[in-house]
């Protein structure tokens, strides 16, 4: 269950933000990934520091992906990102590596583990 959380500022306006979503969901897609499997969040983006020095015009991203995901993946996805935000300022992204077994999500009135079969997709199949 693929998740990045992007800060930019200045934030990204709604229509830019649904843009975003809609690329990197159908990029996952064509890797394999559920697009109900998806997540992108936008929060809000914290004063940063680099060296010391306030940087204005930056834009921090972190992925939670599976283990199975190797280096070829993530290299993929980072180049996919930061071509989908373009933009000339600071850019950071950082992967962090997430066992879907440590996932939760709520399917209709229950929580299931991400690495579990989703009941109401069992239920209708």
């Amino acid at each position: 269950m693929p998740t990045i959380a992007i800060a930019a500022s200045p934030p990204l306006p709604s229509a830019r933000q649904r843009a975003v979503v809609l690329r990197l969901t159908r990029w996952l897609v064509d890797r394999g990934v559920r697009p109900e499997r998806v997540v992108v969040r936008f929060d809000p983006a914290p004063d940063l520091y680099a060296g010391g020095w306030p940087v204005s015009g930056h834009t921090t991203v972190t992925c939670c992906v599976g283990p199975d995901r190797d280096g070829d993946f993530r290299a993929a996805l980072a180049g996919h990102v930061a071509a989908t935000l373009g933009g000339t300022g600071f850019f950071y992204l950082e992967f962090r590596t997430t066992p879907p077994a440590d996932v939760y999500v709520r399917v209709g009135h229950q929580l299931v583990r991400a690495d579990q079969p989703d009941p109401v997709r069992e239920e209708t199949a």
